[in-house]
């Protein structure tokens, strides 16, 4: 059976278990590199592994802690993050949409860039940010938090009949922060 960390992820905070690859067990606060369903994403371990005599699935894995060269691709990713909200937000502005950007992640990949919109979000909105995914050369994810927020991803949210339907981590952390109503571009 296999032993897992507890790990945050993500702009938004999602928690989840992790099983380390290389079978180390981490340390509470180490950054770590982990995949996910989203793909790779830098985490923290907020705990090592327990000792649940019960299976649990896992949430991903723990593939290494980080390099140098991680803090470094992480640091530009950061500001390249950085720069696509000020330009999206920009974007809205100039065409006078109302629709209230919360953040922008850029995954550890470096190919997905994750917008946070609160409420739903307008097919200009949309326009805009596949506008911005050419710029970044990244998919578009977006995520709607109001909805989630109120009725989680849908029917069954949280259970494990609702996982083949997109919702993965919501039984283990806070629906808001597993935010499973996806739509990829």
């Amino acid at each position: 059976m296999a032993r897992l960390h507890l790990v945050r992820v993500g702009a938004m905070g999602s928690v989840g278990r992790f099983a380390a690859v290389d079978a180390n067990l981490y340390p509470r606060a180490a950054r770590v590199v982990v995949r996910t369903a989203r793909g790779l994403e830098i985490g923290e371990v907020l705990a090592p592994p327990d000792n649940l005599e019960e299976p649990v699935d896992s949430d991903g894995a723990i593939l290494r802690v980080m390099s140098i060269e991680d803090r470094l691709l992480e640091a530009r990713l950061s500001k390249n993050c950085h720069a696509a909200y000020e330009a999206c937000q920009q974007r809205l502005d100039e065409r006078g949409l109302s629709a209230l950007l919360m953040d922008v992640e850029h995954l550890f990949d470096g190919r997905t860039l994750v917008f946070y919109f609160l409420g739903d979000v307008a097919p200009e909105v949309e326009q805009i940010t596949d506008e911005l995914a050419e710029v970044y050369e990244a998919k578009v994810q977006f995520r709607s938090f109001t909805e989630t927020l109120t009725n989680g991803c849908g029917p069954g949210c949280g259970t494990e009949s609702a996982e083949g339907l997109g919702c993965g981590s919501c039984a283990t952390g806070c629906a808001v922060a597993s935010a499973c109503s996806t739509r990829r571009h």
